[in-house]
């Protein structure tokens, strides 16, 4: 009984798949479309697309500044558990740092967008 039923379901499987690729769209594979994309980029286009650097710029301050966050954070959270003028004079210079970074950066004109 179910042996037979068994035979039943790998048959109306074997029918549907052979059935539904008859009467599929048929795609043209062509090697480029198949070709991963590298960075995003699509290789059908011109490889060399101009890049703006002061948006990267822009980026890699960002992911510093986010880290030094993350850095940040937890410090808040242990400093009941932590000697209270260890933590604090931490803070203090660490935040310190992080105010003289982002006016390096605004003074050499890296969060300019008007360039």
């Amino acid at each position: 009984m179910i042996l037979s039923q068994l035979i039943i379901i790998i048959l109306i499987s074997t029918i549907m798949v052979i059935l539904l690729n008859m009467i599929s769209k048929k795609t043209f594979y062509d090697r480029e479309k198949t070709s991963p994309f590298e960075c995003g980029f699509d290789p059908k286009n011109f490889a060399r697309l101009p890049f703006s650097l002061h948006f990267f710029l822009i980026a890699i301050i960002f992911i510093i500044f986010d880290i030094e966050l993350t850095l940040l954070l937890p410090m808040i959270v242990i400093k009941n558990t932590s000697n209270y003028w260890a933590i604090t004079l931490t803070l203090t210079v660490f935040s310190i740092i992080l105010i003289f970074g982002v006016y390096h950066e605004t003074h050499q004109g890296a969060l300019n967008w008007s360039k």
